[in-house]
């Protein structure tokens, strides 16, 4: 029996065979099948290993031939319709558990939304070793080749293009024991990759996220001579997660998402509009606000009322919506660990915290403040006022990374706290925005009340999202951006409950350039905060690169803006102005790139955003000895938005657009017709 699901563009079939086996016989675009060359026997659409089970078959560190893909028979499906599409629900079943797949079609998307539920149906306890949230067998092997996000500090959505062999994969059997994988293990969920990817061949391309806040796991390898991509949220093997299932109990795996298209710059499109549809939102944050933060290059973690004046009045005139102290507000002397507390010092501030919030206010801006609540210090006055489980604890003992303890919100004391804390800030200081920032590693996970240290991880995560969203339901108007050291925690289980995100801690201006072009393929452009902090030593050149950085996303404006000149100052409230001209446009536009995916080290690069009947696209010279660049594109009109007067000239001949700059480290902003 086949099961026919296509929708959207994508080919979804599924086979139920005579002996109640379930085969995911095609998930590609519509019109590229592959299955002709399938040996369905092996086209699982499940893996789940059972403690105990035997994991029949010969497959090394591969995720291939788990104890449920051979005992899990098909019981039955449903598919019906609700509010964002139509939502398929297959049933399988041994004597120890159900199984559903579930596949979340959206409407209008070739995308599909994919995770796995299992219940332990016996009268003994069952563990879980690996649970897939989606499993495909047979993508395309025409030339195949990968695309990998790796990510670090101050170096975020770092895209390479491989192929297969270049990552070890020599096919010369039916099998291999090598995969291409990537994994993540602890609560910094993209501190080596982006918990995403994309595969593609001649004929398409699929691309997927792992919607995790914490540890995940993927892997491309091959069986019976075809390859396969799976998906999944924390394992054993890579992760240190084990579930033990007691009678009737339930786990929900990790949601992923996978999308189908012709190439990059359709598929990202498709996966920014999915990315839309499960990203919080609300009033205040719709409007897109300029946020100026007194981080970097400005007060950097030192705030006092004397020193916050100034920038306060500066940060008005050039155009800000909200003003968001950072990090220190707290601290007599350093601030690093003696965080938990989260109260204002009298020394910084010695007319009370007000003061400022009260003069933010009456500049027509709305105040913000800076917090880390998932963390304690270790010298914290609060530390000996908790108990050892409202802690990650491992071997015992309380981990410790960076100076600081990681707090455990299954617990209820912890949750009260946490809760107390943002009351104060809104409800006694009336701050309308908190970036929440985050900046240990909190490792593998905690012992408490955990059937491993990476169930705790996992749970303690799940448990932080949904304290999020019960501040965010007791204060609807709040903005709550959600830092991790930078873009640490640049997935979609995190930035599904924070309106926005800081993208990176960089702080050379010329590399932020590399970071903003590409971090639109691993957050929406309405939620990727990203720096621009001109310096007083900056050109005038110099200072409208900053603002160009910022200009196609959300602009997160800091810097020296109460030391610049009027020259430089002026080129500060133009970029301010020409964005808030474009964020409406930015709130519905996709990502493209017109000249491909820009990446560290080249010389020129090009951010692309389209809405139906516009594109813009920013435009950086880098270290370029060639004072041009050339953008395969054909368009009716173009013109330069910003900055104005500064030599950048535009000529669209002969089915491209030549862009043609000056000097080096030169930035502009474009509007296409």
């Amino acid at each position: 029996m086949l099961l026919d699901f296509s929708q959207n563009g994508i080919s979804v079939v599924f086979e139920v065979t005579a002996d109640n086996k379930l085969f995911l016989k095609n998930f590609s675009k519509e019109g590229t099948i592959y299955g002709e060359e399938k040996y369905t026997k092996w086209c699982s659409a499940l893996e789940i290993q059972i403690s105990g089970e035997n994991q029949n078959d010969h497959h090394g560190a591969k995720h291939t031939g788990t104890s449920g893909f051979f005992s899990l028979l098909y019981d039955s499906h449903k598919y019906y319709e609700n509010e964002v599409g139509n939502k398929l629900e297959i049933c399988l079943k041994d004597n120890k558990v159900e199984a559903v797949i579930h596949y979340q079609f959206h409407r209008e998307l070739p995308a599909v939304r994919s995770w796995t539920t299992v219940k332990n149906i016996s009268d003994e306890n069952v563990g879980l070793e690996y649970v897939s949230s989606f499993v495909y067998v047979g993508l395309g092997k025409d030339k195949p080749r990968v695309m990998i996000p790796h990510s670090s500090w101050k170096t975020e959505a770092n895209w390479k293009d491989y192929s297969i062999e270049d990552l070890g994969f020599d096919r010369n059997c039916t099998f291999s024991m090598n995969r291409i994988s990537a994994s993540n293990t602890g609560t910094w969920s993209c501190k080596e990759y982006l918990p995403m990817g994309a595969y593609y061949d001649e004929k398409s391309m699929i691309m997927w996220q792992i919607e995790s806040n914490g540890s995940w796991h993927w892997e491309i390898s091959d069986i019976a001579d075809m390859i396969y991509l799976q998906l999944s949220g924390p394992t054993e093997q890579e992760n240190s997660w084990y579930k033990e299932l007691k009678p009737q109990e339930e786990f929900e795996s990790v949601k992923t998402a996978v999308v189908v298209g012709e190439d990059f710059n359709d598929s990202i499109a498709a996966m920014t509009k999915y990315r839309r549809l499960i990203a919080c939102d609300s009033e205040a944050n719709a409007k897109m606000p300029v946020v100026f933060n007194d981080y970097m290059h400005c007060i950097w973690a030192d705030p006092t009322t004397e020193k916050m004046i100034p920038v306060i009045d500066r940060a008005a005139e050039a155009g800000a919506d909200y003003y968001c102290m950072d990090a220190g507000w707290y601290a007599d002397g350093t601030w690093w660990e003696t965080v938990g507390e989260w109260l204002p010092q009298i020394k910084r501030f010695p007319n009370g915290i007000n003061e400022v919030f009260d003069y933010i206010r009456n500049k027509d801006m709305v105040p913000g403040i800076w917090l880390e609540a998932e963390v304690m210090g270790i010298e914290c006055p609060l530390v000996d006022k908790f108990p050892d489980e409202c802690f990650f604890m491992r071997h015992g003992k309380r981990v410790i990374d960076h100076g600081r303890y990681q707090l455990d919100f299954r617990h209820p004391q912890i949750r009260e706290y946490v809760t107390s804390i943002f009351d104060r800030l809104v409800g006694e200081y009336g701050v309308g925005y908190i970036k929440t920032d985050y900046n240990i590693e909190g490792g593998v996970g905690t012992e408490v009340n955990s059937d491993s240290f990476g169930d705790g991880l996992l749970e303690n995560n799940r448990a932080y999202l949904s304290l999020i969203d019960e501040i965010r339901e007791k204060y609807p108007d709040l903005i709550i951006e959600g830092c991790s050291s930078g873009g640490l925690r640049m997935d979609y289980a995190h930035l599904q409950k924070h309106h926005l995100l800081s993208v990176s801690d960089q702080e050379d201006w010329d590399n932020t350039a590399y970071i903003a072009a590409a971090v639109p393929t691993g957050v929406i452009p309405e939620q990727s905060a990203v720096w621009s902090y001109p310096k007083r030593e900056n050109t005038n050149t110099q200072v409208a690169f900053n603002m160009v950085n910022s200009m196609l996303q959300r602009m997160n404006l800091s810097g020296e803006i109460h030391l610049l000149d009027e020259e430089q100052f002026a080129l500060v409230k133009e970029g301010v102005d020409v964005y808030k001209r474009l964020r409406a446009d930015i709130r519905r536009a996709v990502p493209f790139y017109p000249a491909g995916l820009s990446k560290y080290g080249d010389e020129w690069l090009c951010l692309g955003l389209k809405t139906e009947d516009t594109k813009y696209i920013s435009v950086w010279r880098m270290n370029s000895d060639c004072d041009y660049m050339d953008i395969p594109a054909s368009y009716g009109s173009a013109k330069i938005l910003y900055p104005s007067g500064m030599g950048t000239k535009i000529d669209c001949e002969n089915g491209k657009i030549r862009v043609s700059m000056p000097e080096k480290y030169t930035a502009v902003l474009i509007e296409l017709k």
